[in-house]
């Protein structure tokens, strides 16, 4: 059965290129159609392999695994997917002999092509220490996933830089401002010594940051003026304010805009890290990488929204959500089932898992017993809400395929390389007609 769902996955044309309390569970075990419910094997006797999605915390994860195992003498392996080819790596891993045990979807599309390995989480531990029902892909009354980090992103700002560059966070209100201060710094550049962005990369690696992450902006203030939470047919509505913030990005940037297709993440992060420019978008994940080790400090840094010259400006928050749901494998051993399903709720209620996942991770966890995260990122995102500010939800999980961030990715690097009107009419392609494509192939 496993090698039978795993080639219809192959065949299906969607499958994406992107995208640990003691031992004997007291779970309940049913595939993710049906919800047939059995009693959970042992977990002593079984073992955790987690297909990790996030590298910039794969050195948390296996300090934790390794934790875990020490404590309870249950195998607990790590496995971090390159940045870019998850759901490639979980195909592979998948049709293997031992596959994972723990592995995570992005949302109800990614669900679509995982629903058959889906353990039902209805009924366990894990699944009863939420916070909010919201918080899990649930089928009826089957439980398919559960996030297990809520996360914000938006501009990281260095504010010496804004500093001596004459400006402050106070003075970037709008589009219109941080377009003028950056079109600023770019004319006294070699004056200034650095520059406004770091570059926009569209590497595996980076280009996430701008198709998906980006192309967010203007699916959510469409979403919005529509009172719709998906859509089977995008209009586009806001693909001129996709494009300015973009010529803004590319054009005031470290490097030219040819350069673009080859950059990195790890381009952008270090030109940040060396202060060669004041602007980084990026998200609370990226908080542990930016300081300690002689790097930031929480006072040299703050985030601002993603402004496109949409919208309430005034109001305008971070971009806070999730596409982060765990799974369990429900084609996996009952044994290791059972061991997955403690290794995971031991990290959302023990002292040393919460911990991990606060402090090392930087995670706002949606659990009863998390702690609160010391990411300066996660609290400007609580100061924002708490003033009135409206974060910017997260709609990309909508978004109808893989290949549909990957037409829109490939059709933004040909333009910043050539910034023709024709060439952003093939962006405006493969965002609206590429969404209608795609939508139909995955539910036609």
């Amino acid at each position: 059965m496993k090698l039978k769902k795993l080639m219809a996955l192959a065949l299906s044309g969607v499958m994406a290129v992107s995208v640990l309390a003691g031992c004997g569970s007291g779970g309940t075990k049913g595939s993710g159609d049906s919800g047939d419910k059995q009693a959970v094997g042992d977990a002593s006797k079984g073992s955790v392999y987690y297909l990790n999605f996030k590298p910039e915390q794969d050195e948390a994860w296996q300090k934790l695994a390794k934790t875990y195992t020490e404590e309870t003498g249950i195998e607990a392996t790590v496995v971090t997917a390159a940045s870019g080819n998850y759901e490639t790596t979980l195909m592979s891993e998948m049709g293997k002999s031992g596959a994972p045990t723990l592995f995570q979807v992005n949302g109800p599309v990614g669900l679509a092509n995982w629903k058959d390995y889906c353990y039902d989480l209805s009924g366990t531990e894990v699944y009863s220490q939420l916070t909010s029902d919201s918080y899990a892909l649930k089928d009826g009354d089957v439980v398919h996933g559960i996030a297990y980090v809520i996360e914000s992103y938006g501009i990281i700002v260095n504010k010496a830089l804004l500093d001596k560059a004459g400006y402050s966070i106070d003075d970037i209100k709008s589009f219109d401002d941080l377009k003028k201060i950056s079109e600023d710094i770019t004319a006294r550049s070699a004056e200034l010594g650095f520059a406004a962005f770091t570059s926009a990369g569209m590497d595996g690696s980076s280009d996430w940051r701008f198709k998906t992450h980006l192309a967010n902006l203007p699916i959510y203030f469409e979403y919005q003026d529509e009172g719709i939470g998906s859509t089977d047919a995008i209009k586009g509505t806001y693909l001129d304010n996709y494009r300015n913030i973009w010529d803004l990005y590319i054009n005031n940037s470290t490097c030219a805009p040819k350069e673009l297709a080859a950059k990195t993440g790890d381009d952008s992060r270090n030109e940040f890290l060396d202060q060669k420019a004041v602007f980084f978008q990026n998200g609370s994940w990226e908080y542990a990488n930016l300081v300690g080790d002689g790097k930031f400090t929480d006072d040299d840094l703050a985030m601002i929204p993603i402004y496109i010259g949409a919208g309430d400006e005034a109001s305008q928050g971070l971009c806070t959500g999730t596409e982060n749901y765990w799974c369990v494998n429900s084609q996996a051993d009952e044994n290791d089932i059972a061991a997955t399903l403690d290794f995971i709720n031991w990290c959302v209620t023990s002292e040393q898992g919460t911990k991990a996942m606060s402090e090392d991770m930087g995670f706002v966890i949606p659990f009863k017993q998390a702690q609160e995260s010391p990411n300066l990122f996660v609290k400007q995102d609580a100061e924002m809400t708490e003033a009135g500010k409206t974060p910017v939800s997260w709609n990309f999980t909508t978004m109808p395929s893989e290949e549909w961030k990957n037409g829109v990715g490939s059709a933004l690097t040909a333009y910043a390389a050539d910034q023709s009107d024709a060439n952003w009419d093939a962006v405006v392609s493969a965002f609206v007609d590429g969404w209608a494509t795609e939508y139909q192939l995955a539910n036609g």
